[in-house]
C-alpha cells in the first residue's frame, strides 16, 4: 500500500468521523438530509475547482455559504417553505455548473476523488475535522435544547441565532470536505447512514454518539481498502460499506 493510500485513508477517516458526529446532532434535529441539497449547492464551486485545478473543498465552501445566504434571504422575502427554496437554489446551481463543467471532469464532481489528496489536503482535513469535533462538543447539549424548544433555550440564556449560525457553518464545512470523499451527490449519506446505524444499536445518548462516530470512521476504512484492490470509485465504495453496516444493524436490532 502506497503513501497516497494512507493519505486518502487518513482524510477519509477524519471526514467520515466528523460528518457522523455532526450527523448525530442533525438526526436529533431531523436535518440529516440537509447535507444533500447543500452538496448540490457546492456543485458550481466544485466545477470551477476541477477546471482550474485547485482543491474542490476550497471551491465548494464559498458556494455553500452563498447558497445558505440566498435561502435565508429568500425565506425572509417570500415566506416560502425552506425545503422549496433549497430545491430552487440547488437546482439552479447544478444547472449553472453543467453549463461549463467538462464531461470528463463530471465523475470526480459527482462521486468524489479522495484518491488524489496530497499531504497538505490531508493536514487541512485533519485540522478542520478536529475543529468541528471541538465546536460541536461545546454546542451539542445547547442545540438539543434549542431543538426541543427555542423559547425554553432563550429562558436558559442560550443565544439561539448565534448557535444556529455556528451549527450551519459546521454543516457547510462538513459538506465542503465531504465532496472530496464522496462527491456532491452522496454527501447526505456521510451524516445520515452512520447515525441511523447507531440509532439501531444504541441504548443511550452517549452510546449513540460513540457508535455514530465509529461507523462514520469504519465505512471509509472498509471502502478505501476495497478501492485499493479494485477499479471501482472510492466514494461509492465508502457509501456502500456504510449501507452494509446499516443493513447488518437491522438484524441485530430485530434480535
Amino acid at each position: 500500500m502506497t503513501n497516497q493510500f494512507f493519505l486518502s485513508l487518513i482524510s477519509g477517516v477524519f471526514i467520515g468521523g466528523a460528518a457522523a458526529y455532526l450527523g448525530a446532532l442533525m438526526l436529533q434535529k431531523r436535518m440529516a438530509l440537509t447535507a444533500g441539497p447543500l452538496g448540490h449547492l457546492a456543485f458550481p464551486g466544485v466545477a470551477l475547482a476541477l477546471i482550474y485545478g485547485f482543491d474542490v473543498s476550497l471551491g465548494a465552501f464559498p458556494f455553500i455559504i452563498l447558497g445558505i445566504f440566498f435561502i435565508w434571504l429568500l425565506e425572509i422575502k417570500t415566506k416560502l417553505p425552506e425545503e422549496a427554496l433549497t430545491a430552487i437554489v440547488f437546482a439552479t446551481g447544478v444547472a449553472i455548473a453543467f453549463l461549463f463543467l467538462p464531461i470528463d471532469k463530471a465523475e470526480a464532481a459527482l462521486v468524489g476523488n479522495i484518491a488524489v489528496v496530497g499531504w497538505q489536503d490531508t493536514l487541512a482535513v485533519v485540522l478542520l475535522s478536529l475543529t468541528i469535533f471541538f465546536v460541536i462538543s461545546r454546542i451539542f447539549s445547547k442545540m438539543i435544547l434549542i431543538n426541543i424548544s427555542e423559547d425554553l433555550a432563550r429562558v436558559e440564556g442560550i443565544k439561539v441565532k448565534k448557535y444556529n449560525l455556528i451549527y450551519l457553518v459546521s454543516i457547510a464545512l462538513i459538506v465542503a470536505m465531504g465532496v472530496k470523499l464522496v462527491g456532491v451527490l452522496l454527501t447526505a449519506a456521510l451524516v445520515a447512514i452512520p447515525t441511523a446505524t447507531a440509532r439501531n444499536l444504541s441504548k443511550s445518548l452517549k452510546g449513540y454518539v460513540f457508535l455514530s462516530c465509529f461507523f462514520g470512521v469504519l465505512a471509509p476504512i472498509v471502502g478505501l481498502i476495497i478501492f485499493e484492490f479494485s477499479a471501482l470509485p472510492a466514494g461509492i465504495l465508502v457509501i456502500l460499506s456504510s449501507s452494509g453496516f446499516f443493513l447488518i444493524s437491522l438484524f441485530f436490532k430485530n434480535k
